[in-house]
C-alpha cells in the first residue's frame, strides 16, 4: 500500500512539474526578412530551471521524405524563467533580447508544429517523427495555409492556428490565452500577453558611429534606460572579438546611471598600434543586469579598419604586372606533356591535375580561406580583390547573412547549377591539412576547387547568375575587362580536371544542368587579349598550397591553343611558352594615347592591336622609337609586340 502511494505521488508530482510549462508565443514570420523571430515559453511559477527540456520544430509538408519529421531542435538545459514566468527564445534582434539566440530565417512559416518535450536534443535528431511521447506542450501554426492534420494528430492536436489571420501579413505573433487556446494580435515578447506583471526598464545600447570605426578614432556609447532609475543602476559592459582584445582600445566600461536620470555615455579610444592586424570586429555587450532591467538591444557589431595594412609587389588585374610573381612548379610536373597532341595531350593534363593519389579536395567553407589569401587585394592587406567589378573590398565583409548587398562571396566561374556539383561540400571550414583524395570522376569536387572560384561582389555574382561568359554576359558596365582571359582559362581547367564537363562554341544557357559551358570560341580570345597577369599567378600558387595541383592554363596559357584552338593536333613542347621567349621590358607611350603612340625597348618587330573583344583592329612596323598614328575610338586595347621571335603583350589605353 505504502509502495502504491508512493508511487501515485512520484507521478502527480512528474505531472505538475510536466505541466508547468507551455508554448505561450510564436512569431515565425516577420516584416521584411525573418530576422526577429521568436518563441516564448511561460511557466507557472516564477524563476523555473528548463534543465532537461528541448524545443522541437516540426515540418508540416506533405513531402513524403520530410513530412511530419523534425527540422530543427533547441536544447533548453541552463535556461530559467524570469519574474513572469517567461522566457524568451529568438533571433539576435528581438527586443528585448532573447535569452538563447537562434540563426536567422530558420523557423518554418506553416503548415507546422512546435513541441515542447522533455529530454534532450540529442533525442531528436533531423528527420524524427513527430510523438506525443514526452510531450509537454505543442503549438501547430500556419500562415495562410491548409491545417497539416496527419502532424496534428501525431501531436495530439485538434486547431492549427493562423499567423496570419487578421490578414495583417507578417506583423502579428500566436499567442495563449489564459484558457489554453490562441489568438493572433501584436508581438509581446518578454512580457505577459495580457499586459499583466512585472514590468521591467528596458536598456538600450546606442553609439555616435556605425559598423566602421578607424584605428585612432574614438566612439561614444550611451546606455539608455525606458524610465529614469529610481536609485543608482550600476553594471559594466565589454567590447568583445577575436583577434580584437583589451590591447585595442582604452576607455571606462563601467555603467552608473544615477538616480532620477536615464542615459549615461562613455567614450572608448581605439589604439592605432602601427601593427598589421587587419580589420577587427569586435561587439559591445552588456554585462549582468540587476533585478528589474532587461536588455533592448545586445551584440552590437562594430569593425575596426587597420590603417597598416601591406602592399604586394604586383600589380592588381586593372594595373598588371608580368614576371614578379615565381610560378610554384614542382621540377617535372609538365614533363609528361612533352611531345603529346590531341586527346593524347589533353589526357595527359588529366592525368596530372587530377591524380587521385595526389590531389586535394577541400570543402566548401575552405574556400572562404583560400580566397582570403588567393585574391588579396595587392593594394590593401586587409582586402580582397574583386574579380568582375574590379575594385578592393574588405575582407571581413565575406558575406555571411541572407542580404548580399555590401558583401563579397564565392563565385562559381563554372555554375554549380551547370556544372553537377550544386548540392555541395560542407561549409564548415576544416583547414588546410583536412582534406579527401578526389579523381577524375569525383564531380562533387567542383564546388569546392579553387581554380575556378573567385571573390565577387555579392550583387554582381547574382546578375552574372549562371550565364555563359561572350555574348551573354560580359561583366558590369564600364568594367576594363581584366578578369577576361581568368575566367577563360578557369574553364579550360575545369573541362579537363573533370570528366562530364565541356566547353562548346555558342550559347548553350538553355541546356542549363548538361555540364556545357560557353562561348568556346571567347574564351580563346580572351586568353589571348587579357594575358595571365602576377595576380593570376598569385591565385594559382596559393590554389596549389591547398590542392596539390595547379591550373596548367595560368602556367601556359597556350596549351589551350593545343586542345581546343589553332594549333590543336600539333604536338606541344614546354619551350614554345617557356618566359624565354617573352621580351623583357618593352615600354608604349604615351600611355594612355590619343593619336599615336611609340615602342621603348626593341628596335624593330611587329605590333598588332586587338579590342577587348579580341578582334585586330591594327597592325604595324616597328622601325626605331618613330611615332605610330592610330585612329581608335577611346578605350582599352592589347598590343602584341613582336621581335625576333620573342613576344610581349601590353595594354594600351587610347582616349
Amino acid at each position: 500500500m505504502i509502495k502504491i502511494t508512493l508511487r501515485l505521488l512520484l507521478i502527480t508530482l512528474c505531472f505538475t512539474a510536466n505541466s508547468q510549462v507551455v508554448i505561450n508565443e510564436l512569431d515565425t514570420d516577420t516584416p521584411s526578412t525573418d530576422d526577429k523571430e521568436f518563441i516564448e515559453l511561460k511557466s507557472t511559477v516564477p524563476n523555473f530551471a528548463l534543465d532537461g527540456y528541448v524545443l522541437v520544430f516540426f515540418n508540416g509538408s506533405t513531402a513524403s521524405s520530410t513530412a511530419n519529421k523534425s527540422y530543427f531542435t533547441i536544447d533548453l538545459d541552463g535556461l530559467v524563467t524570469d519574474v513572469n514566468g517567461l522566457v524568451l527564445i529568438g533571433n539576435e534582434l528581438v527586443s528585448p533580447v532573447p535569452e538563447r539566440i537562434f540563426a536567422n530565417s530558420v523557423i518554418q512559416n506553416g503548415a507546422d508544429a512546435i513541441g515542447l518535450y522533455l529530454g534532450n536534443a540529442s533525442d531528436f535528431p533531423d528527420q524524427t517523427l513527430a510523438t506525443s511521447t514526452n510531450l509537454v506542450s505543442a503549438l501547430a501554426y500556419d500562415t495562410s495555409d491548409a491545417d497539416a492534420t496527419e502532424l496534428m494528430a501525431l501531436l495530439g492536436l485538434t486547431v492549427q492556428y493562423d499567423e496570419n489571420a487578421n490578414n495583417l501579413g507578417t506583423t502579428q505573433s500566436v499567442q495563449r490565452k489564459p484558457d489554453g487556446t490562441y489568438e493572433t494580435k501584436a508581438p509581446t515578447p518578454g512580457a505577459n500577453n495580457d499586459g499583466s506583471g512585472i514590468g521591467f526598464n528596458g536598456i538600450t545600447i546606442s553609439a555616435n558611429a556605425t559598423y566602421e570605426i578607424s584605428e585612432g578614432s574614438t566612439l561614444t556609447i550611451t546606455f539608455t534606460t525606458q524610465n529614469p532609475v529610481s536609485s543608482t543602476l550600476n553594471f559594466t559592459f565589454s567590447l568583445q572579438g577575436s583577434p580584437f582584445s583589451l590591447a585595442d582600445f582604452t576607455g571606462n566600461t563601467a555603467v552608473s546611471i544615477p538616480t532620477g536620470s536615464s542615459t549615461f555615455s562613455t567614450t572608448i579610444t581605439f589604439v592605432d598600434d602601427n601593427l598589421d592586424e587587419g580589420d577587427e570586429t569586435f561587439r559591445i555587450k552588456f554585462g549582468t543586469l540587476p533585478t528589474g532591467y532587461n536588455r533592448l538591444n545586445d551584440n552590437i557589431p562594430f569593425i575596426v579598419i587597420d590603417n597598416d595594412f601591406t602592399t604586394a609587389t604586383y600589380g592588381t588585374p586593372v594595373n598588371p604586372t608580368y614576371g614578379l610573381v615565381t610560378p610554384q612548379i614542382p621540377a617535372g610536373y609538365y614533363d609528361s606533356l612533352e611531345g603529346k597532341s590531341g586527346n593524347e595531350l589533353k589526357q595527359a593534363i588529366q592525368d596530372i591535375i587530377a591524380n587521385l593519389a595526389v590531389v586535394h579536395a577541400q570543402n566548401y567553407g575552405d574556400i572562404e580561406l583560400m580566397l582570403k589569401q588567393a585574391d588579396q587585394n595587392p593594394l590593401n592587406s586587409n582586402q580582397v580583390w574583386l574579380m568582375y567589378v574590379e575594385q578592393g573590398r574588405g575582407k571581413y565583409k565575406f558575406q555571411s547573412t541572407a542580404s548580399n548587398i555590401g558583401s563579397w562571396n564565392r563565385e562559381h566561374i563554372f555554375p554549380q547549377s551547370r556544372g553537377g556539383f550544386s548540392d555541395g561540400t560542407s561549409d564548415q571550414a576544416d583547414g588546410m591539412n583536412v582534406w579527401l583524395p578526389t579523381g577524375p570522376d569525383d564531380i562533387l569536387a567542383g564546388h569546392a576547387d579553387g581554380h575556378h572560384i573567385r571573390a565577387e561582389d555579392g550583387p554582381e555574382n547574382s546578375s552574372r547568375n549562371n550565364r555563359d561568359y561572350g555574348s551573354d554576359y560580359n561583366g558590369p558596365a564600364g568594367n576594363q575587362n581584366s578578369w577576361k582571359g581568368d575566367v577563360s582559362r578557369s574553364l579550360f581547367y575545369m573541362a579537363v580536371r573533370y570528366n562530364g564537363l565541356n566547353l562548346v562554341n555558342g550559347n548553350p544557357t538553355d541546356t542549363a544542368g548538361n555540364q556545357i559551358m560557353g562561348d568556346l570560341a571567347w574564351m580563346l580570345t580572351w586568353n589571348h587579349s587579357d594575358p595571365s597577369d602576377d595576380f593570376e599567378m598569385h591565385h594559382n600558387n596559393v590554389i596549389y598550397q591547398w590542392q596539390a595541383n595547379r591550373n596548367p592554363f595560368v602556367d601556359y596559357p597556350d596549351l589551350a591553343d593545343y586542345i581546343w584552338g589553332t594549333h590543336t593536333g600539333e604536338p606541344w613542347f614546354a619551350n614554345l611558352s617557356n618566359p624565354e621567349n617573352q621580351i623583357d621590358a618593352v615600354v608604349l607611350y604615351p600611355n594612355p594615347a590619343r593619336d599615336h603612340f611609340s615602342i621603348k625597348g626593341i628596335d624593330s618587330g611587329q605590333a598588332e592591336i586587338f579590342n577587348v573583344s579580341g578582334m585586330k583592329v591594327g597592325e604595324f612596323e616597328i622601325d626605331g622609337n618613330r611615332e605610330i598614328a592610330i585612329d581608335f575610338p577611346v578605350g582599352l586595347y592589347l598590343a602584341k609586340i613582336t621581335s625576333d621571335y620573342k613576344t610581349a603583350t601590353v595594354k594600351l589605353i587610347v582616349r
